[in-house]
């Protein structure tokens, strides 16, 4: 099993209405698309999620499945979830893993790209 066969992209959105930035509180959610190119089915087992504002601090995320579920997809299946995280600050990064098994439980990781944390159209920070 080749875990570059399982596709993972995210898009960000910065919640304005839910975020009060006089109390350096930003909430974004991110959307996440799984896609199985592999011949296997497989099982989202679980996710290790890496948050860093943009000052620096890392928050890590750990648990069972995404959004209280354990996904199976099989060849060609994709998996789409919706989910969010607050900042102390207005822009920071994100990246991590899900932890899949295979049809034969053997354990693989995948990893999940970079994406930024940015409030739109405000003056981009490198993270």
């Amino acid at each position: 099993m080749n875990s570059k066969q399982i596709k993972v992209n995210v898009k960000s959105f910065f919640l304005e209405e839910q975020s009060q930035p006089s109390e350096d509180n930003y909430i974004w959610a991110y959307k996440v698309f799984i896609k199985n190119n592999s011949m296997n089915t497989v099982k989202l087992v679980s996710r290790c999620w890496k948050i860093i504002d943009e000052n620096g601090y890392q928050k890590e995320v750990k648990g069972d499945g995404v959004v209280g579920e354990q996904p199976i997809l099989k060849p060609g299946e994709t998996f789409e979830y919706t989910s969010g995280t607050p900042l102390n600050t207005s822009s920071g990064l994100m990246h991590g893993s899900y932890f899949m098994t295979n049809e034969k439980g053997k354990k693989f990781e995948v990893k999940i790209p970079a994406f930024s944390l940015d409030i739109p159209n405000s003056k981009k920070i490198q993270n």
